[in-house]
């Protein structure tokens, strides 16, 4: 290693203000930098809400069946009737270890979406990560058993099924066609199933929203629409009654108000749909751990390079490996585009497909050097 390009120090971090994931959440991403896996936070922080407590399910008050006006029957009134009952309750059982490492289960509480009539259910990973077990509370009062069809926590979606037919049914929109500005109508489940099908109403505050998660880059919608702890993996739908995003996070810090964030739908989909063929949704990847200043320092180094990002580990059986990529490298570019964050390389090579090839500009020792990559799969973690 070059040592006056990384030096170990001693170092503390601050927190200005934080991201929280809308659902229970309560497990947080592991560490580490390599750029298929967390490298932890950054200026501005992500993390995941404690667990919601569930409280014991009360079944929606029959609506009343009298005639509305034209004013009463507003489009949050249609969307609370259309959408709402295909809107579910969440709970995740999960087991953890206190500081004596004593295991006790935990349990918390999300939201999601049915799309499909036979069962399956659209929610946040986060709402069922670690999950022992799942059970879903229908609209109807009933409660079911789900299981994980599949988890993608790159997007912060799963998939859930339960054993059930003839379910209610969301209608999926087009979220290329929300414009700033219109309705924006959230259902979810805010503090546990006590307050479930909860509506709540605002705008479409700001489209592609590009966030830092982890250091993974994810462009999202905000509204005002209170999301709470508990809505996570809920509807956000448009005044037509379509879902154009799934509830993930709010901006929780002082002085604040009004900013939460959802998935839009029609990346949604596209990961569904991954998840509904294989359980797990194929990227590619470079198999690098890399260090970019912020990073370096989150772990105690300094790194005193002025471009590009620091390479500390390769993987010898992967793509970057069979590249000869070695541990002290600094990639600079790829394909041409300029990579000086974690996040930079993560972006680019998640805008490639599994098999292209890619042009790294790498800097050795003082040498620069153009190195052709050929992508492949990410592997998988072992339990899927």
């Amino acid at each position: 290693m070059n040592s006056k390009n990384f030096t170990k120090i001693i170092c503390t971090a601050a927190v200005a203000a934080a991201l929280t994931f809308g659902g229970c959440g309560g497990l947080a991403d592991n560490d580490g930098s390599d750029e298929n896996k967390s490298a932890g936070d950054k200026a501005t922080t992500v993390t995941q809400t404690s667990h919601t407590e569930a409280a014991p399910k009360t079944p929606n008050q029959p609506e009343s069946s009298a005639k509305l006006s034209d004013a009463r029957n507003t489009p949050a009134v249609r969307v609370a009737r259309t959408v709402g009952p295909a809107v579910v309750g969440i709970t995740n059982k999960a087991v953890a270890h206190d500081i004596f490492n004593r295991a006790f289960e935990t349990e918390g509480v999300g939201s999601g979406v049915i799309f499909k009539s036979d069962g399956y259910i659209i929610t946040n990973n986060h709402v069922i990560a670690g999950a022992k077990e799942i059970i879903v509370s229908l609209s109807d009062g009933n409660s079911v058993n789900g299981t994980i069809i599949g988890t993608d926590e790159m997007t912060d979606i799963a998939v859930v099924k339960v054993d059930a037919k003839d379910l209610p049914v969301a209608e999926l929109g087009d979220s290329d066609e929300v414009v700033v500005g219109e309705p924006a109508i959230a259902i979810g489940n805010p503090m546990g199933l006590e307050f479930q099908g909860s509506v709540t109403v605002g705008v479409i505050s700001a489209l592609n929203r590009t966030l830092d998660l982890n250091d993974r880059r994810v462009k999202l919608f905000q509204t005002d629409a209170p999301i709470s702890p508990g809505n996570s993996g809920g509807a956000l739908v448009n005044a037509d009654g379509e879902v154009i995003g799934i509830n993930s996070i709010k901006l929780a810090t002082n002085g604040v108000e009004g900013m939460g964030f959802a998935i839009p739908i029609n990346t949604v989909k596209t990961i569904v749909a991954e998840l509904m063929d294989k359980g797990y949704v194929a990227r590619p990847y470079l198999g690098v751990t890399i260090f970019d200043k912020p990073t370096a320092a989150r772990y105690g180094y300094q790194l005193s390079i002025e471009k590009g990002v620091y390479v500390f580990q390769v993987a010898i059986d992967s793509p970057a490996g069979r590249a000869n990529f070695q541990r002290g490298d600094i990639i600079l570019s790829i394909d041409g585009k300029e990579v000086n964050s974690v996040a930079d390389v993560r972006n680019e090579v998640a805008a490639h497909k599994v098999g292209d090839k890619v042009k790294v500009l790498c800097d050795r020792d003082g040498k620069q050097e153009t190195v052709e990559v050929t992508l492949e799969e990410m592997p998988q973690p072992s339990n899927q």
